[in-house]
């Protein structure tokens, strides 16, 4: 499973970058206008630093035209850029024309079963289906994880799975019993999966006995 971190904060993807576990970013519209500095350039940072990575880019425009046009424009700036494009009626022409075109794609907002379908076949490389979002209406979004991974493997399908809209460890653990091809994390979440408050326990019983031997080099 690829762990992709959900920001767009330079500095925490380079101090992060040493875990050794991050395969990628995601960014959004919204995480972009927190930035406050240029998104552009705090993209390219991004996809320096993670260079084998998959960096995730979304579209901002709005007309079917326009958002060929700039998914070009975002393709061109890395080579690790994956671009992103709402799972969206009017889109779906474009969807295929950039697939046959060679552009990674990422489809955001995916929240059906059948939009995973139909996505599939057009032959993305990711479909996010958002997990947290369907927990917020009383539905349980893990479901439709599962669901998606009996479709593709049914069908024989190319495109992964990546499960966004993760709120809690407990999402996070569900992504992984429903065989997601990735996830993508808050910061924060991220750093709590690394941790357990029976870790930090154990360590200090392990510890404390340590010190009792009064041992002062080993081995």
């Amino acid at each position: 499973m690829k762990i992709f971190l959900d920001t767009i904060d330079v500095q925490a993807v380079e101090r992060l970058k040493a875990t050794a576990l991050i395969d990628g970013i995601t960014t959004n519209p919204t995480l972009l206008s927190r930035a406050g500095r240029n998104p552009t350039q705090e993209i390219i940072k991004i996809c320096a630093l993670l260079p084998n990575g998959d960096i995730s880019v979304e579209v901002t425009e709005k007309d079917a035209e326009a958002v060929y046009r700039q998914a070009h424009k975002i393709a061109d700036l890395a080579r690790n850029v994956v671009v992103k494009i709402p799972c969206h009626a009017d889109y779906y022409p474009v969807i295929r024309r950039l697939v046959d075109e060679g552009i990674a794609l990422n489809i955001t907002l995916v929240f059906t079963l059948a939009q995973g379908l139909m996505m599939s076949k057009l032959g993305v490389r990711y479909i996010s289906p958002f997990v947290g979002r369907w927990d917020d209406n009383d539905v349980e979004g893990a479901e439709l994880l599962y669901a998606m991974r009996r479709m593709i493997d049914t069908y024989g399908f190319q495109t992964k799975i990546l499960a966004a809209s993760l709120r809690h460890i407990r999402h996070f653990h569900y992504a992984i019993e429903a065989r997601s091809d990735a996830v993508t994390l808050p910061i924060s979440l991220f750093e709590k999966a690394m941790t357990h408050l029976l870790t930090e326990r154990g360590i200090e019983v392990f510890d404390a006995d340590w010190a009792k031997l009064g041992v002062k080099t080993f081995p």
